[in-house]
């Protein structure tokens, strides 16, 4: 693809944007290890939302989404939105207890929840695991998917330095991971929120025009519609958003989705594993975020609107542009008929001057994004949960923050040696989702129930892993072919089963933790509910409810339904679908509606209050 100076202009326009906002926060980020990894507790909800919708647009995203579609039409997408479930739970459940925990990374809350040695070991243990071995292979992947974008878009030529020859490629993709290390070091989360906002704006306009212009090339949506049904066998096969039919027998599930695959993604997946940026209980990046929130308010306000973007608005561009590829290149990308590659193509193929330019400054952003926040992220529990904690527990903020620069170069380096490693992503992907199997329920409870010790969660971390690792070795190779869909499915039933006895086991044969530990968590947090009721009642509060009483389960459900009828509304609406699709948005209308008056009329509890009013007046 040859890109004129105008297009190299805007590139050139994009990295000294992101770059310059990211300095200019330096100064602030560099005051504490609080301003640099929360952004002083300071932040407004939209701003915190917008940023976790950004670093969950990575590079590789648009290309995921193209080969599910290519594969399966619309209703592959189902692999990630049924994790929507889990995410209303963090809204309405998790979301307030995080912010009210006053930490500063979702693992330091082991030692306000537990006590003694065992909560100490899962701390330092949880901030190793996820600074080094999962953050380097979300950096490995999406880096690597960096490069296939650049491969096929620039077809840069190689450099030779020092007698090793490097692909232009890489070089490409080494210079947007030195800026974003350079803000990301220098100012730490306030460059990471505010670069996620301009980024977002640029790769969300990016990819909306190229799925224009990819709907205008295969001869508009009607063309479209009439040769995907070709492709497919029947429109529905291609545009229906669930993977299940209704015919004259009854319930008909699509090969590629068996009944118990289906059944496990939406009864059991979204609450039984953990995954990056989806963890059941909440946590990861998107608790840093909420900790970044101004207010207990505003952290509730984050991350519900985050997932609306992430599932609701964001997606459609990526499918419809996937669904044009399936046209445009029905036999994939070079020898290997890569379906992926094809969204590259489609925009070296289809987008004209200053498009393209836009584009390439959209893919930058959406890797940078993810990067930048991984790298703050990883960092986070190297100083704050590893260094502070257990080598260090006397420095100056000043050396914290020092510290925390050296420890977000340091995962920059390893993070390249991992990029280059990394053989498979889809590969990476189903163990990460894997070994997180089995963990979801402890991690919710924990908040709910008196009972879950250290040793709860540890015992499932093992047990998860173990039986995991002993399940991808033996399921797939004798219990079913190869290829049969369904071996995801019984891997994830099988890990989550034995890893519950397990933890439940290990919960009931080691001792509680000690009432002083329970009551100090319970009036810092005030989860209510029967599961706390024997603390609650010592404590003079009586049997509380949760936070937001029935309502938070009704404002759940009434979250789930609006995010699905405004992403089907707007599905319909596109594909010509008026009626049902208006329908369907009004339907979402509602429920968000309820979501607003119930939110309005919720109190926080008098104590928490007054904790947030002090904490607000002092920022």
């Amino acid at each position: 693809m040859n890109l004129t100076a105008i297009d190299w202009a805007i590139v050139a326009a994009y990295f000294l944007l992101s770059a310059g906002i990211g300095f200019a926060f330096t100064k602030r980020g560099g005051e504490s290890l609080s301003e640099y990894f929360i952004s002083g507790r300071a932040v407004p909800w939209w701003l915190a939302g917008a940023s976790m919708v950004a670093t969950t647009f990575a590079a590789d995203t648009p290309l995921v989404v193209t080969g599910l579609v290519s594969a399966h039409g619309v209703a592959g997408n189902w692999l990630w939105w049924n994790m929507l479930m889990s995410g209303m739970l963090t809204v309405f459940f998790f979301a307030r207890l995080w912010r009210r925990a006053n930490v500063m990374t979702d693992v330091e809350f082991a030692e306000v929840r537990y006590s003694g040695k065992p909560a100490a070991t899962l701390r330092v243990f949880r901030a190793l695991y996820l600074a080094v071995p999962i953050n380097l292979i979300i950096l490995g992947w999406v880096t690597r998917a960096m490069i296939k974008i650049l491969t096929i878009s620039l077809g840069l030529h190689p450099v030779t330095v020092g007698g090793i020859t490097i692909s232009g490629e890489v070089i490409a993709v080494g210079i947007c991971f030195i800026i974003t290390m350079a803000y990301s070091v220098a100012a730490g989360m306030w460059a990471v929120l505010w670069t996620d906002l301009i980024q977002f704006v640029i790769k969300m306009t990016a990819v909306i025009v190229l799925a224009v212009f990819a709907v205008r090339a295969v001869g508009g949506m009607d063309v479209m519609k009439t040769k995907l049904a070709e492709h497919f066998g029947s429109e529905k096969a291609a545009l229906s958003v669930l993977p299940i039919s209704f015919g004259p027998s009854g319930l008909v599930a699509y090969a590629w989705m068996p009944i118990l695959t289906l059944a496990v993604f939406l009864g059991v997946q979204w609450w039984a594993a953990w995954y990056p940026g989806a963890e059941p209980g909440g946590g990861g990046y998107i608790a840093q975020r909420i900790f970044s929130a101004r207010s207990e308010r505003d952290g509730v306000l984050a991350t519900l609107s985050f997932q609306v973007a992430h599932y609701a608005l964001r997606p459609w561009p990526w499918i419809i542009t996937g669904l044009a590829t399936v046209i445009l290149y029905p036999n994939g990308i070079g020898p290997n008929h890569d379906h992926e590659a094809a969204y590259v193509q489609s925009f070296v193929d289809l987008l004209p001057t200053p498009w393209r330019g836009f584009m390439m400054a959209g893919f930058a952003a959406a890797y940078m994004s993810t990067v930048a926040t991984q790298l703050n992220w990883g960092a986070s529990y190297l100083v704050n949960d590893v260094y502070r904690r257990f080598l260090n527990k006397d420095a100056t903020q000043k050396h914290y923050v020092s510290m925390s620069r050296l420890a977000t170069v340091l995962l920059f380096l390893l993070s390249t040696l991992v990029s280059w490693r990394l053989s498979s992503v889809e590969g990476a992907w189903k163990f990460l989702l894997a070994i997180g199997a089995g963990t979801g329920l402890v991690l919710i409870l924990r908040w709910y129930w008196w009972r879950i010790n250290a040793w709860s969660e540890i015992s499932s971390m093992l047990a998860s892993f173990v039986i995991s690792a002993i399940c991808f070795e033996i399921v797939p190779g004798r219990w079913f072919p190869a290829d049969d869909p369904r071996n995801d499915s019984v891997i994830m039933l099988i890990t989550v089963a034995l890893s519950t006895v397990v933890w439940l086991g290990v919960t009931f044969m080691t001792q509680p933790e000690n009432e002083t530990v329970l009551a100090s968590f319970y009036e810092r947090v005030r989860p209510g509910g029967p599961g706390w009721a024997r603390i609650s009642e010592t404590l003079g509060y009586g049997r509380e409810s949760i936070p937001g009483g029935a309502l938070a389960w009704t404002n759940w459900i009434a979250g789930i339904v609006a995010v699905y009828a405004s992403l089907f509304g707007i599905g319909k609406i596109i594909f010509g679908e008026l009626g049902s699709g208006i329908t369907l948005l009004v339907i979402a209308a509602v429920a968000f509606a309820w979501i607003a008056r119930s939110f309005r009329n919720e109190v926080p509890p008098p104590a928490i209050a007054q904790r947030e009013a002090v904490s607000m007046a002092a920022d």
